[in-house]
């Protein structure tokens, strides 16, 4: 790192930490502005929907100069940084042997790889500039209040088709969805694309607010347990109205992970076996009432009176099955935008409903590999860092969205995306002293 602890920055490196706090900051409401601009500016739409990715590609061009002028382009040097660039080259190989849809190849390669490179950009600024993560945390912390307290109007106040009024629509995003067609079960959106990545996103804010208040050793000021207690309930509001089956299980396993770190060892294992038979009598439970209108709409998505031919669980079956076939027919990949909603815009359109089949179908089973090696690389360090409550939070919120991507592209979400790799930047570029058994050791 360059610098003292209080760091005086020139104009360049304002601008690129001004532009990093703006994507991280506005990136929460993106849905909501991208969807009203468009609808006021049909035709610049795209160019509206594309300003995160505008500012990344000028905050690259800022780091590239920045790195020279501190004489620090060995960060890109890190083991870390060189199988990201592996990735991005696998992207622009596909590019050469696949000769797809312009508009879809360019949408694709935007959705693959611009989380990726803010967890560059961020990475770089933290290594750069010691006072930039508690700055981002901060924002972080404002933007999570505002999707936070949306959805809790949204539930308790406001109609449900509110959305409707800034231009949402079933033609870009709707205001609302409900659970196969059932409108007892409305499953909001807050200020984020869909009810899923609202669910997603919602375990990015719990599992640290959890890792924060087991590990925190002093009373804290009345400011602080406000935010905590608005952003605790806002998230578990969320979640439970965003009925997203694979976030719940995803929070489930994620706060489970935080626990199981910090304070499972204070109890005794009569508590614990207790424990065990609550949650199996609870699952036990939950079977017996397997055709109650709650257990059979939000858990199983199973509506009696659903019109569809093919319900929710039958499409994610014959999506994952599809997936799967097409990603080993085709070792290569099929090529960039070729599968998601960048395939939109070609005219052979192709949802596949799992991270890792979506990323092995364009970019072929070494690129997934390389993936997969990217995002352990990132949960190792964020692993090792663990006694520090935000490394433990990302860490376990991480867990959940791997187990998400099994069932839904998480990552193509660029709110749930830009954050949670963004966070995870903050976390794996810092170094700080952290307390061991036995003495102090340096990250």
């Amino acid at each position: 790192m360059v610098g003292s602890k209080k760091q005086r920055l020139g104009a360049l490196e304002k601008a690129y930490v001004g532009i990093l706090l703006v994507i991280f900051g506005g990136i929460v409401l993106h849905a909501p502005l991208s969807v009203g601009f468009g609808t006021l500016f049909p035709n610049y739409d795209l160019l509206i929907k594309s300003w995160k990715e505008i500012f990344m590609g000028v905050a690259a061009v800022i780091a590239l100069i920045l790195l020279r002028r501190h004489r620090q382009t060995k960060i890109l040097r890190e083991p870390l940084m060189i199988g990201i660039e592996v990735y991005a080259g696998i992207h622009l190989l596909t590019l050469i042997l696949f000769r797809n849809n312009l508009d879809s190849t360019l949408a694709g390669l935007m959705i693959d790889l611009r989380y990726i490179l803010f967890f560059v950009l961020v990475y770089v600024a933290v290594r750069l500039y010691t006072d930039f993560r508690q700055l981002f945390i901060k924002v972080g912390i404002a933007g999570a209040l505002i999707v936070m307290l949306f959805a809790l109007l949204q539930v308790f106040i406001l109609p449900v088709d509110v959305l409707k009024y800034i231009g949402y629509d079933i033609n870009n995003i709707a205001p609302y969805l409900t659970v196969d067609q059932n409108h007892d079960f409305i499953r909001i959106n807050s200020t984020l694309r869909g009810p899923n990545p609202l669910g997603a996103y919602a375990v990015i804010i719990l599992a640290p607010l959890v890792a924060w208040l087991v590990s925190k050793k002093s009373k804290s000021d009345k400011k602080t347990v406000l935010v905590v207690s608005i952003l605790i309930f806002g998230g578990i509001v969320s979640l439970w109205s965003s009925y997203s089956r694979s976030a719940l299980i995803a929070a489930i396993i994620a706060v489970a992970v935080v626990l199981g770190t910090t304070v499972m060892h204070r109890f005794s294992r009569r508590v614990l076996v207790a424990t065990a038979v609550i949650c199996i009598a609870a699952i036990g439970g939950l079977v017996a009432m397997r055709d109650s209108s709650v257990v059979s709409n939000i858990i199983l998505h199973e509506n009696p009176g659903e019109s569809n031919s093919i319900n929710s669980n039958e499409g994610h079956v014959i999506s994952l099955q599809d997936g799967l076939s097409r990603m080993l027919r085709q070792p290569f990949g099929a090529g960039i935008g070729s599968t998601g909603s960048a395939s939109l815009m070609d005219d052979k359109p192709l949802i596949i409903e799992n991270q890792y089949l979506f990323i092995g179908h364009e970019i072929g089973w070494l690129g997934l590999a390389v993936f997969i090696l990217i995002f352990i690389g990132v949960m190792n360090r964020l692993w090792v860092r663990r006694q520090d409550w935000l490394a433990l939070g990302v860490f376990a919120s991480g867990l959940g969205m791997a187990v998400i991507g099994l069932f839904l592209p998480v990552w193509t979400d660029d709110t749930v995306a830009i954050i949670w790799w963004g966070v995870a930047a903050t976390v794996v570029a810092g170094r700080w002293y952290i307390v061991d058994s036995s003495k102090a050791k340096k990250l």
